[in-house]
Formats: structure tokens, sequence, C-alpha cells
């Protein structure tokens, strides 16, 4: 009982790195039409930022997981909301000077960090308390982590999009003096939050670093773990193939679940029902300030994908609460069962049937990644920090 009590504040305090990074994640993705602006990037160098944020978890995961077997799972997280800190603060002089190489930089360097953060919290969240309940304890934070990600376009489109951006029509008919003041202000609106997650990030490593946290994984007393013992583990290695191939599935949903409706063709199904409608209406309330009647049709199908990415959030607390009771492997198998009939009935039907049951494909998602986790660093000892790392490589 004592244990449990001892616990819960380094759960908590653990639980909102897994928010920040959830949030940081959504927010750069609505930065970028502002980005385009600061920059005057092609679609090309636009997509470079994604690839730039994403490619980080390949390059740091891996040493990530060393450098954390060597320090431990507390110094490794201040290392990682450090990193991001800093990487904030790079975003100011890029902005300024208008310095696209240096902006890739801060974000690879950003990206960087929420991945040793992502190496060391998910192993300790799964270790705070009964093995058996480990993959409870992971689904609840990441539902944190995905309530990060439904809260940042809230502030981005009142704090960051709240104003329009201009077309290249538009930037080209302006005079010199209008174009500067322009970008300026573009600049403005994105260095402003990332001066504001500078701060937060570094006071929170700077609580983090003081706060007493029990050292309950072999890697926190400083024995080191081995790369060489981790990949010839047969359930760590079949972890990391999941991992892979799960975030593939997700990720594709989830990115063509736009063109998928309005080959559905999203207006009329709306139009034809008035639950739809009010759905529409409310999410537009909502995310923008444009009315249901002035959106197209890619508008549309765009506030419906909410669902997709907010079912995920919902059935992460949803699972948390029934890995308690039931067998967390037998609970992944069925909502991959589910999930595959979800998939099948979306592809053989149409219609609104179609598109509601892609959509519960992200409720079923939910417990996917932090439960394959859980499973895959089980009796790792040691070799945990190296296994977290080989699995978050596996983004």
């Amino acid at each position: 009982m004592s244990q449990k009590t001892n616990y819960r504040p380094a759960f908590i305090v653990v639980t909102t790195l897994f928010f920040m990074w959830g949030f940081i994640t959504v927010l750069v993705d609505a930065l970028i039409p502002r980005l385009r602006d600061v920059f005057e990037l092609s679609y090309f160098e636009a997509g470079l930022v994604q690839f730039a944020f994403f490619t980080a978890y390949f390059v740091f995961s891996i040493p990530g997981g060393y450098l954390i077997s060597k320090i431990g799972y507390k110094k490794g997280a201040v290392v990682g909301l450090i990193t991001m800190g800093a990487a904030c603060l790079l975003f100011y002089p890029a902005a300024s000077f208008r310095l696209f190489p240096i902006f890739l930089l801060a974000l690879f360097v950003l990206a960087g960090g929420i991945t040793i953060l992502q190496v060391a919290a998910n192993p300790y969240v799964a270790a705070l308390g009964p093995d058996r309940t480990s993959s409870s304890r992971l689904n609840l934070a990441q539902a944190f982590n995905s309530l990060g990600t439904t809260i940042a376009p809230l502030v981005s489109a009142a704090f960051i999009l709240s104003s329009s951006v201009a077309s290249s029509a538009e930037v080209s008919a302006m005079g010199q003096a209008q174009q500067l003041a322009y970008y300026e202000a573009e600049a403005a609106a994105v260095q402003g939050p990332f001066v504001i997650l500078a701060i937060v990030l570094i006071i929170l490593a700077g609580l983090f670093s003081v706060f007493k946290l029990p050292k309950i994984l072999e890697g926190d007393d400083n024995k080191s773990g081995s790369y060489s013992v981790a990949l010839k583990t047969k359930h760590l290695m079949l972890g990391a193939l999941g991992i892979f191939v799960y975030v593939g599935a997700e990720v594709t949903i989830g990115s063509y679940l736009v063109n998928y409706f309005l080959q559905l063709d999203i207006e009329t199904l709306v139009e034809g029902s008035a639950v739809m409608s009010s759905i529409a209406a409310g999410l537009s309330t909502v995310f923008s300030d444009t009315s249901i009647q002035d959106m197209n049709a890619s508008q549309l199908a765009g506030t419906y994908v909410f669902f997709y990415w907010g079912g995920a959030m919902v059935g992460r607390f949803i699972g948390a609460g029934l890995m308690q009771k039931l067998n967390a492997g037998n609970l992944l198998g069925i909502y991959g069962l589910v999930n595959v009939s979800l998939i099948l009935i979306s592809m053989f039907s149409g219609g609104l049937t179609a598109m509601w049951t892609i959509l519960a494909v992200g409720l079923f998602n939910s417990i996917m990644f932090p439960t394959i986790f859980t499973l895959a660093i089980k009796k790792l000892g040691k070799h945990t920090a190296q296994g977290s790392g080989i699995l978050c490589t596996a983004i």
C-alpha cells in the first residue's frame, strides 16, 4: 500500500512530460503555414520540416538508450528537457534572420530531445508499480500525451493561426516596406510560442531534477546494459516490429482520411444528415472561425479527422482502466482483430458506414503503442534502456 502512495507523485510528475512532448509535436505541425511565410518555403522545403522532426527518432533513439544506461532515467529525462528548451531558443534567431538551415537544425535538436525523453519516460512509467499493471500505467500516461496533441490545435488556432496567412499573390502585391513588416509579424508569431515553450521546459527540467524519484529500474544504479543482449531478445524484437507496423498503419490512415472522405463525397453525407451537420458545425466553432456554410469539401473532411485522433486519447483512458482487470496481451489481440474488422467493413461498404468505421480505428488503435511497448520491455532488467531505444527507433 505504501508503494502505491510513494509512486503516485512520481507518476504525476513523469506524466507531465508525456503531455509536453505530445503538445509540442502537434504545435510544430500547426506552425508550418507560418513557417512557409517566414522562410518563403516551397512545399518540398515545408516537407523537410516533418522529415527533420521524425528523422531524429531514428538518429537519437539508440544513443539515447546508451546515455540513459550510463546516467540513469531521471538524469536522462532532464537532459531531454534541457535539449528541447535549448532547441526552442534557437528558433528565435532562426526566424529573426530567416535562416532556414538553422531552423531545421533547431527542429532536429528539439525532436532529439523529445526522443531522449521518450526513451527515458516510457519504461520508467511502466515500472512505477506492479508488473501486471504496467500496460495500464503506460496507457494512462500516453492518454495525457494524446491530451496534449488534442489541446495543441486549440492553442495554435487561438494564438498562432488566429490571423490569416497571406497567399503568394497577396505578398507579391505588397510594397517592399509592407512585405518586410508582414514577414516580421509572421516571424513574431513563430518566435513567441517557442520562447514560452523554452521557458516552460527549462523550468520543468529544474523541477524534475530536484524532485526525488524512486530508483526502480536496474539502469538507475548505473549498471550498463548491452545492445547485443537486447537485440537477441525475441519478444523485444517482435515488439519493435509491432511498433514499426502499428505506427505506419496509424499515420497512413490519419494522413489519407481527408482524401478518403472526399472520395466518399463528404459534402453530400453531411447535407443529408442533421446529426452530421450539427457535428461539423460544432467542431468548426471550436477549431476555426469558419462557418459550415463557408467550408469547402476538404475543410469539412478535415473537421471529422478530429474523431480519429480524439478517439486515440479516449481509448487510452478506457484501456488504462480495462487493463487493471484484464490481461494486456489478450486485450491487445482483441483490439487488433476489431481494427481489422473495422477496416474491412469500411473497404467494402460506403457512405456513413465506411466513414465512421474507419474513424473508429483510432479508438482501437489507442492502446497499441503503450501496450506493445510494455510487453516488449518485460524482464529486460539492466538492458531496459537499450530496449527502449530500439523500440523508439522503430517509430
